[in-house]
C-alpha cells in the first residue's frame, strides 16, 4: 500500500493525541465544576444512570474518526487499472549522419551537435507523433524503436558520436532502407526526416529513395553544412589537434552535398529539402511538411493506474461519528434516567467555556500583544517587563530587544534602553538595524543631557553623533537622524566653547530665590516631561528677575530640547 499524499500522515501524531488531552482535561473540569456547584447529597442522584464506559466510548469513537479522516485525506492506494494510452499522429524516424564529416565546424559548434539540437527541437515540435532514430556512416543502425517516450527517444539522441558506428564514411542508402524497416503498421504514414551533410560515399541512394517513395515513406532531408565546406579537425590521444587525411595524406575537405539531398527528398510525393538554419528551420519543416499529413491511430503501451481507496478510511470515520451521535451515554434501563441527562450535558458545556476562557488568558500574561496594548496606554514600565519576559520565554530575539529599548526610554531608563538597542543591532533587518542606531542616538544624547560632568556630556553627545552617522549611512534619506545629527553636533560646539570661555568670564551673579524656585518647578516638569511648561515658567520668570540669566543655559536646552524629543521611532 502507498499514500498518493503521506506528508499529510504527519498529523496522526498531533491531532489523535491533542483530542485526547483536551477530553481529558474537560473530563476534570467538570468534575471540579460539578462539586463546586452540586451538593455531594444531590450529585449520586443527578449523574445516576451515566455510564463513564459509554461516555469513554463515544469519546474514542470521536478521535478514531479523526484519525481516519487524516488517513482518508492521505489518499491510501493499492492495487493497480491497466489502461491502454492512444494516440492520433505521424510515424516519424529520424536518420542522424554520425560519420566524421559531422565534426566540420562550419556552424558551430560542429554539424554533429547542430543535427543533435535539430533532432530535440523535432521532439518537442512533434508532441503527439511516435519517433524513431537511426545512427549512419559507413553503416546503419536502429537506435531507437519508434515510441512516444520522450525521454527514451532524448537519451538515444544524447548518445550519438562519431565512433558509434565502426565502419568509417556516408551510406544514405542503408540509412533509407534502415528507416523503412523501422516501420511495422502498414496503415500508418511513414516519415523519414534524413539529417546529414549530403557526402555520399556509396551508390545507390537514389534508387534507395526511390523503392521507398513507393512502400509509401516520404523523405524530407535536411542539410548540415555550408555549400562552402570547411576542414575535418580530430584530437589525437594526446589530446592535440590534427586534420582527418585521406589515404594520400592530403587534408579532407567536406562539403555540403545540396543537389543530391534535394534529388533524395524529390523522390517522394510531398517530400522537400531545407538547409538547417536556425531554430525555424525544424519549424518550417513541420509547419509545411509534417503537419499536413494525415494522422493515425496508434496503441503505444499499457499503464499502470493506482486505485484510489480513500473511500475506506472515509466510511470507517463517518460509521464512527454516527455511532458517536447514536450511542447514549445512559444505560436504557428507565425513562427517567435519560430526562436527567441536561444537566450533565449543561455541566460540560460550562466546561469547555471555562477552558477557551483560561486559554485565552493565558496567552494574553507576558506575550508581546500585551506588552503593545500597555506601551500604547503609557504603562511603559509594565511594557518593558512584558517584552523580558518575552524574551526568557523564547530566546534572543532582536524585535523584542528594540521594542524594550523603546519602552525603557520613554520610561526614561536611559541605561537599560542602550542595553537593549545595541542587542537589537544583531538583527540581519537593514531597517532594524537603522531604527536601532537612531533610538540609541536619542537615548545617548539624554545620558549626556542628564550628566552634570561636561567631560561625560561631552562623551556621551560623541557616541549619540556617531550612531546618528550610522543611522544615515544604512538611510540617507531619514531627515529625523539628520536633523538630530546636526542638532547634537551644534550641542558639542557650544559645549567646548563654553568650556574654554568659562575660565576667562567667570560665573554670573548667584540666582535669587524666587529664581531658584522656579528653576525647582521647571526641573519637575522637566521629569514629567513637559518641556514646553519648563520653558515657560523660566522665561515668566526671566522677565520678572535678571538673575534668572544665571540658568541661560538651561533655558536654551530648553528651547531646543522639544526639536529632539518629538523624533524618537517607534
Amino acid at each position: 500500500m502507498s499514500f498518493a499524499v503521506p506528508q499529510i500522515l504527519w498529523l496522526l501524531l498531533v491531532l489523535p493525541p491533542a483530542l485526547v488531552v483536551f477530553f481529558w482535561w474537560s473530563w476534570k473540569q467538570r468534575q471540579t465544576l460539578m462539586a463546586q456547584f452540586i451538593q455531594a447529597r444531590l450529585l449520586p442522584g443527578l449523574i445516576s444512570g451515566l455510564s463513564p464506559t459509554r461516555q469513554k466510548l463515544r469519546l474514542g469513537a470521536l478521535v478514531l474518526a479523526v484519525a481516519f479522516v487524516v488517513v482518508a485525506l492521505a489518499r491510501p492506494q493499492w492495487g493497480f487499472d491497466v489502461q491502454e494510452v492512444k494516440q492520433r499522429g505521424v510515424d516519424i524516424v529520424v536518420a542522424v549522419d554520425t560519420s566524421k564529416s559531422m565534426l566540420a565546424e562550419d556552424i558551430a559548434p560542429n554539424r554533429l551537435s547542430r543535427a543533435k539540437l535539430a533532432a530535440l527541437d523535432l521532439m518537442q515540435t512533434a508532441k503527439s507523433d511516435r519517433l524513431g532514430l537511426v545512427a549512419f556512416a559507413g553503416t546503419a543502425f536502429l537506435q531507437c524503436p519508434l515510441t512516444i517516450d520522450d525521454v527514451a527517444f532524448r537519451q538515444s539522441v544524447e548518445a550519438l558520436n562519431v565512433n558509434l558506428l565502426p565502419q568509417g564514411g556516408t551510406a544514405l542508402a542503408e540509412a533509407i532502407q534502415t528507416a523503412l524497416t523501422a516501420f511495422k503498421e502498414e496503415d500508418n504514414h511513414k516519415v523519414l526526416v534524413l539529417m546529414t551533410d549530403g557526402e555520399d560515399h556509396d551508390s545507390g541512394a537514389l534508387e534507395a529513395a526511390k523503392k521507398a517513395a513507393q512502400a509509401g515513406l516520404q523523405i524530407f532531408t535536411i542539410g548540415i553544412g555550408t555549400p562552402a565546406g570547411e576542414l575535418l579537425r580530430i584530437k589525437d590521444q594526446k589530446g592535440q589537434t590534427d586534420y582527418v587525411r585521406d589515404e594520400q595524406g592530403n587534408v579532407v575537405k567536406s562539403h555540403l552535398n545540396e543537389d543530391l539531398l534535394r534529388q533524395i527528398a524529390g523522390c517522394t510525393e510531398r517530400g522537400f529539402y531545407l538547409q538547417l538554419r536556425g531554430a525555424k528551420t525544424i519549424d518550417a519543416l513541420y509547419e509545411q511538411g509534417l503537419a499536413s499529413l494525415p494522422k493515425s491511430e496508434h496503441q503505444e503501451k499499457r499503464v499502470h493506474q493506482p486505485k484510489e481507496r480513500y473511500r475506506w478510511p472515509l466510511a470507517a470515520a463517518m460509521l464512527l461519528l454516527l455511532l458517536e451521535m447514536l450511542l447514549p451515554e445512559r444505560k436504557p434501563e428507565r425513562s427517567a434516567n435519560q430526562e436527567q441527562s441536561l444537566p450533565s450535558r449543561a455541566g460540560a458545556g460550562v466546561s469547555v467555556g471555562l477552558l477557551l476562557l483560561l486559554a485565552g488568558t493565558g496567552l494574553s500574561l507576558g506575550s508581546p500583544a500585551s506588552a503593545l496594548r500597555e506601551y500604547k496606554a503609557g504603562k511603559y514600565q509594565e511594557a518593558f517587563k512584558d517584552y523580558e519576559e518575552s524574551l526568557r520565554r523564547k530566546g534572543e530575539d532582536p524585535r523584542l530587544h528594540f521594542n524594550a529599548g523603546t519602552s525603557a526610554y520613554r520610561n526614561q531608563q536611559f541605561d537599560q534602553a542602550a542595553k537593549e538597542f545595541e542587542k537589537a543591532l544583531a538583527s540581519p533587518d537593514l531597517k532594524l538595524q537603522q531604527a536601532s542606531y537612531y533610538n540609541r542616538g536619542n537615548t545617548w544624547y539624554w545620558l549626556g543631557e542628564r550628566n552634570a560632568d561636561p567631560k561625560k556630556r561631552s562623551e556621551a553627545w560623541k557616541k549619540a553623533v556617531e550612531d546618528y552617522g550610522l543611522s544615515l549611512k544604512l538611510n540617507p534619506q531619514d531627515t529625523d537622524a539628520k536633523f538630530n545629527h546636526e542638532f547634537v553636533q551644534k550641542k558639542l560646539e557650544e559645549l567646548k566653547q563654553q568650556q574654554q570661555q568659562q575660565p576667562k568670564n567667570g560665573k554670573p551673579p548667584e540666582p535669587s530665590e524666587a529664581a531658584k524656585k522656579a528653576k525647582a518647578v521647571a526641573d519637575d516638569a522637566v521629569r514629567r516631561r513637559e518641556y514646553a511648561r519648563a520653558l515657560e515658567i523660566m522665561e515668566k520668570q526671566l522677565q520678572q528677575d535678571e538673575t534668572t540669566s544665571y540658568y541661560g543655559d538651561y533655558i536654551q536646552r530648553l528651547k531646543e530640547i522639544n526639536g529632539v524629543q518629538e523624533h524618537t521611532k517607534q
